[in-house]
């Protein structure tokens, strides 16, 4: 198994998780964040849909230049905005050959060359970001009033795999 077909097989199976995650957030709460200077738990989903965007134009022209916009209006919405996000990626990646993930790509933020690095490094350092974001949601679920999912196993409020 190449590396890339490795990461192909450990994003699928984050993917459900993502969406747990997501969806365990109370829609009523999305403005919660536990300190002033921490992003909300709407602009945390919406960064996660943003960065999807940004393997995107990897995959078509090998360079993203990130922008934070602000989050859409509903939870519902982010989500859908993060499946398809998903969705296209997946397409894209399942067409990317070898070669081609081992091509220098870049990400520049605001302006700026902020990171440079072959494909396949890029999109590993991205998955490792989501998961920490992921992380950090699943610390706000729960003082948000929701129920935390299992991510690898159990919680306290739900069984593995529930």
């Amino acid at each position: 198994m190449t590396n890339r077909e490795f990461f192909i097989k450990r994003r699928d199976s984050e993917y459900p998780i993502f969406v747990r995650v997501f969806k365990a957030l109370p829609a009523d709460r999305l403005d919660y964040k536990p300190e002033p200077r921490s992003r909300s738990a709407a602009e945390i989903v919406w960064l996660m849909v943003l960065e999807e965007r940004s393997l995107s134009e990897i995959c078509a022209a090998g360079k993203t230049e990130f922008r934070e916009t602000p989050p859409l209006g509903s939870l519902a919405a982010m989500i859908a905005a993060y499946e398809e996000g998903h969705a296209e990626v997946s397409r894209q990646l399942s067409q990317l050959d070898e070669a081609a993930w081992e091509r220098n790509a870049q990400f520049y933020y605001q302006g700026q060359l902020a990171f440079e690095a072959p494909v396949g490094e890029m999109f590993w350092e991205f998955l490792f970001d989501a998961v920490h974001h992921r992380g950090q949601l699943s610390t706000y679920i729960r003082p948000m009033g929701g129920k935390v999912p299992s991510i690898y196993g159990p919680s306290a409020d739900t069984p593995a795999g529930g």
